[in-house]
């Protein structure tokens, strides 16, 4: 299967080191780039990417509200933020938007591959020490939330546990070796849980967690 990918970015020198290397991949194909958010919808609309590479900080529209109103409705495209600093005041703010994951830009080639497909698999591109950060950043600007008992009335007690574990960070096999069971198990109720809480994927889940009081800011679960 051939991933289809949209390039979102302000400079131009990069959307084309982007393209020039992303087209030597067999199964990547650069169908599109974008100066700016709102050029950004209107590619995206007209072609369909699977994955949009999408900058930040970017004139007219910045990333942020675009990823927002990608993934508002509707299919839409993974969406995979490139920023300059792992702690970007926007990051944050992508992720609750609707973005499956950032990448820094001075990642690897085969980081940046390997985050396109896993971003297209339908999984978030968070490290659990990304994830970590993004949780302490959090909890720094964010009010205490009551936490509410009817958000987690549709889940098992497993998926309960699990989706603690998630937004503490822990990764799949952290979370199987801890729950001693297998990752296989881990996967499956993870899915289930997205599935009853609505949500695309590991990085939604973090943010659902913290935003609805199932685990407060500064907590060690």
């Amino acid at each position: 299967m051939t991933i289809r990918l949209l390039i979102v970015d302000d400079q131009e020198l990069i959307r084309t080191g982007f393209r020039l290397f992303l087209q030597t991949q067999h199964d990547l194909e650069v169908v599109g780039e974008a100066a700016d958010g709102h050029e950004a919808l209107d590619r995206a609309a007209a072609l369909r990417p699977d994955v949009v590479l999408m900058d930040v900080r970017m004139p007219l529209m910045d990333g942020v509200e675009a990823t927002s109103r990608l993934t508002a409705s509707g299919p839409s495209p993974r969406v995979l933020i490139l920023t300059t600093y792992d702690l970007d005041e926007y990051v944050f703010g992508a992720l609750r938007a609707g973005a499956s994951g950032f990448l820094l830009k001075d990642a690897s080639r085969d980081r940046l591959l390997e985050a396109i497909r896993v971003v297209h698999a339908g999984e978030a591109l968070l490290s659990p020490s990304i994830t970590r950060r993004l949780i302490e950043d959090y909890a720094t600007r964010a009010a205490p939330v009551r936490p509410r008992a009817t958000v987690l009335a549709g889940l098992t007690p497993r998926e309960r546990e699990i989706l603690l574990l998630v937004a503490r960070g822990l990764s799949n096999p952290e979370i199987a070796a801890h729950l001693v069971v297998t990752e296989a198990t881990v996967k499956s109720h993870i899915g289930s849980m997205f599935a009853k809480l609505q949500l695309r994927d590991r990085a939604q889940a973090v943010v659902f967690a913290y935003e609805n009081g199932v685990v407060l800011p500064g907590s060690t679960g």
